[in-house]
């Protein structure tokens, strides 16, 4: 399906940059290949998507060990799927941090296939698994066409508490915009941290995009302002803005965040277009928490995961995705700069159960 930053690029995972404006012939047939769960249409895009496949089943290889390898070794042997086996179950999937609401709505489709004798062993079950967990995913995966707007700058309000990966995300971000021959302006809008205007700074300068910011304790909402009204006559396309995390005191923060939405409203119409909540994917539950936070106060529109191939717990991106019914737009699997990519439910499902090397 094309998530909304291959529709706003016209770009794929392997990060070539098209010339301005310009989308690719294959583009289309691109995307229809991808809803089939087919590959890439061309041979370099082929040969990047499986060097990305393979990264990502290494990112992954923590949650396996925890999840799929303790399946398998359950299963293992048994012809028959009785309570016992499903119980067992039940503490991997929580174990893996899939959570108790989603788990339990996994095993009671489970219990419901093996009543009508849709399951014949524990090989079936763990394909059943997998189709559902994929399900879910795809559910909370819609077209770009509803945020995208149709004239002036994409604007993008990222939130995120301190600590997460959220101003590292929003440089990556940059660059994978610019590599797409896209106009990106940075906003300091943290202007509670003292190092996160500097921080955002630099990696303007690494990126090579412009970054509006004034003097620590500003008012984030007049930053905002200001960064809007320079960006609509000097013809950006991307507008990234860097919000506070201070969750300590999180109804002024909320608070801030909803008048901050408000002005960009205000000063373009619909914008926010995109509000992107960056998590760290090694937190667990706390991440849970976070969302829920953030998505009462604003609305999130979005998901971005950090540090992915840091976690044991990777069953997060199910839970979290399937309990919010917000979709995942980008997961982060490595340090560096072209680690932070599109999330694509077919291949997170694909690494996730992946046979391990011999």
């Amino acid at each position: 399906m094309l998530n909304w930053f291959k529709k706003k690029l016209g770009s794929t995972q392997d990060d070539v940059p098209p010339e301005q404006g310009q989308v690719p012939d294959d583009l289309a047939a691109a995307t229809s290949t991808a809803q089939s769960g087919g590959v890439s249409v061309s041979e370099k895009q082929h040969e990047n998507g499986a060097g990305f496949f393979l990264k990502l089943k290494d990112g992954l290889s923590r949650t396996r060990k925890t999840f799929v390898r303790q399946i398998d070794t359950l299963f293992l042997g048994k012809k028959t799927i009785d309570a016992e086996l499903l119980e067992d179950l039940e503490e991997i999937l929580i174990m893996a941090d899939i959570g108790a609401a989603t788990t339990m709505e996994l095993l009671d489709k489970t219990r419901e296939q093996v009543r009508r004798n849709a399951l014949g062993d524990a090989l079936a079950l763990k394909t059943a698994l997998k189709e559902m967990i994929l399900g879910y995913l795809l559910n909370t995966n819609p077209p770009a066409d509803s945020v995208l707007p149709a004239q002036g700058p994409f604007v993008v309000m990222v939130l995120g508490v301190n600590g997460v990966g959220k101003t590292t995300t929003i440089g990556k971000l940059a660059h994978k915009f610019t590599r797409a021959g896209q106009k990106v302006l940075l906003v300091a809008a943290d202007t509670f941290r003292a190092a996160a205007s500097e921080q955002l700074q630099i990696w303007g300068k690494r990126v090579g995009v412009e970054v509006v910011a004034q003097q620590a304790g500003a008012d984030p909402s007049s930053v905002v302002y200001d960064a809007l009204d320079y960006a609509k006559p000097r013809n950006f396309d991307v507008v990234l803005v860097d919000t506070a995390g201070r969750l300590h005191t999180k109804v002024n923060l909320m608070e801030e965040l909803k008048k901050i939405k408000r002005v960009m409203d205000k000063k373009i119409p619909g914008a926010p277009h995109e509000i992107l909540l960056v998590l760290d994917a090694t937190t667990g539950q706390n991440a849970i928490s976070q969302a829920r936070l953030f998505n009462e106060a604003v609305d999130v529109t979005g998901l971005a995961l950090t540090k992915l191939d840091g976690t044991a717990k990777g069953g997060i991106v199910i839970n979290i995705s399937h309990e919010f019914n917000i979709p995942i737009r980008f997961i982060g699997i490595g340090e560096q700069m072209e680690d932070l990519r599109d999330f694509e439910p077919n291949e997170f499902v694909e690494a996730l159960f992946a046979e391990s090397e011999a």
